[in-house]
């Protein structure tokens, strides 16, 4: 969204299927949270991504009540259409947002978006009369390849409206959208490209090890522990690199999807994870550093593609 250099990210909030207990390992709720909320509004960090899946709702509800201390032109709020779920609300779009602007308590959503391709030609003309009532600002499309992309962006265009967003798994260890020609087609048509994952759910934030491991019950743990090893040069010299501009190596990842020209939307579960996303946002790594860094993530030879991508080459 204009103005906006990072998104704070709401996958980890609340507990329930596809939320932060089961995903991440965490414990978060809405008395834990408000404390972050407040943070990054007054950092500046107002643009707030969530989705009908995380949690069925759950962190829909907590979000939408944290705004609602706030006015609501001060808060920006993106949220999520998943084709897996249609059925639970008669295979509508339209019904879809209806209950997340009750979840939430709005009058309309800032940018909505298809969650996953898995058919462009039935689910993109369901935007439509969501943008023709108001109840959405902006459309977007997530984890979509780009033919995918081109596919709905003719599919709005034909009544004058367009894909304003793309919202792709980008981090140092999966550039497949970069590869696959979806930066380039972003960049060229002006659609802002959202990169979610950036930091691989804590698995590039140096925080954790072969001895300090992520929560080995949780998703992220199953699927990042036993790659640790093979990470420890890359977030070695992502540290090395943090230190010259004062930046913790969360920072450095942030920063080089700050520098590939993509608005990175950051897990918010800590005060201390906006106050860092807030220090970042000015930082610009150098192109020598930009290079050696994704040579060192290519030798780990690590496909950190999910289970609910498909490549984007």
């Amino acid at each position: 969204m204009k103005g906006s250099k990072i998104a704070l990210g709401t996958w980890a909030w609340g507990a329930g299927m596809f939320g932060g207990d089961t995903v991440f390992g965490s414990n978060t709720d809405e008395s834990n949270l408000k404390p972050v909320f407040d943070a990054a509004m007054k950092a500046g960090l107002n643009l707030w991504d969530t989705a009908t899946a995380y949690g069925m709702g759950e962190s829909e509800r907590i979000l939408g009540h944290l705004a609602s201390a706030y006015k609501r032109d001060d808060v920006l709020i993106s949220t999520k259409f998943t084709p897996q779920l249609a059925e639970v609300y008669d295979n509508s779009v339209t019904k879809m947002a209806e209950a997340s602007l009750e979840r939430m308590g709005l009058d309309y959503i800032d940018m909505y978006w298809i969650h996953n391709p898995m058919d462009v030609e039935r689910w993109t003309p369901g935007l439509i009369p969501l943008l023709q009532s108001g109840k959405v600002r902006k459309v977007g499309v997530s984890n979509h390849n780009i033919n995918e992309i081109r596919r709905a962006n003719e599919i709005l265009g034909e009544v004058g409206f367009k894909v304003s967003a793309v919202q792709n798994h980008f981090s140092l260890l999966y550039r497949s959208s970069e590869k696959g020609g979806v930066l380039d087609y972003c960049k060229d048509s002006g659609i802002q490209f959202w990169a979610y994952m950036v930091l691989e759910q804590g698995a590039l934030s140096g925080k954790y090890n072969v001895e300090n491991p992520l929560p080995a019950d949780s998703e992220r743990g199953q699927k990042y522990n036993p790659i640790l090893g093979e990470l420890s040069a890359l977030t070695d010299a992502m540290k090395e690199i943090g230190a010259k501009y004062g930046l913790s190596c969360s920072q450095v990842g942030i920063a080089w999807a700050l520098s590939k020209g993509t608005m990175p939307i950051i897990g918010a579960t800590k005060e201390r994870h906006v106050l860092e996303a807030a220090q970042v946002m000015d930082t610009v790594l150098t192109p020598d550093e930009i290079i050696r860094l994704e040579a060192l993530a290519d030798a780990t030879g690590i496909d950190t593609r999910g289970d609910w991508e498909h490549t984007m080459e």
